[in-house]
């Protein structure tokens, strides 16, 4: 390990010290990665890379030292309840669609099954229209208009 290398862990660790005593000196004092960097003078870069033990070591100290959640620990947790609400959300929107499905199926049934007394002596039902396709837009040019629609 190399002095710069080891004068880094060492600031480090008094930057740590620093913040959970609440004495900040050059950062805000806030409990988070970035306030470790700016208060031990090294790019959080480097504390992310070269020095993850320590970062480490610093949220598990935070967590038992302060009996807080570190910021990043927090935003996490309310980014997993907004997910899951999502999923709760959804779930209910999809059942909510398979009902439909359900329901617009059966009425379709309904709506085009024949009535049988009815079509049987050749007559519609008056309760039901019969359905007539309109000409195709581009298929040239419509027939005739039909004298009973």
């Amino acid at each position: 390990m190399t002095q710069q290398h080891q004068n880094e862990r060492t600031r480090i660790r008094e930057a740590m010290d620093r913040l959970l005593a609440g004495q900040a000196t050059v950062s805000n004092g806030s409990l988070t990665v970035v306030a470790l960097a700016a208060e031990a003078g090294v790019h959080r870069m480097a504390l992310l890379k070269r020095h993850s033990d320590l970062k480490n070591e610093f949220y598990e100290r935070v967590r038992n030292e302060t009996r807080q959640i570190p910021e990043t620990e927090k935003r996490l947790r309310e980014t997993v309840v907004k997910l899951k609400q999502t999923i709760t959300n959804q779930r209910a929107e999809i059942e909510e669609l398979r009902q439909l499905v359900t329901r617009l199926t059966l009425a379709s049934a309904v709506l085009t099954q024949p009535d049988r007394g009815s079509t049987e002596a050749g007559l519609a039902p008056d309760n039901v229209v019969p359905f007539r396709p309109r000409a195709s837009r581009t298929a040239g040019p419509a027939g005739p208009p039909d004298p009973a629609g």
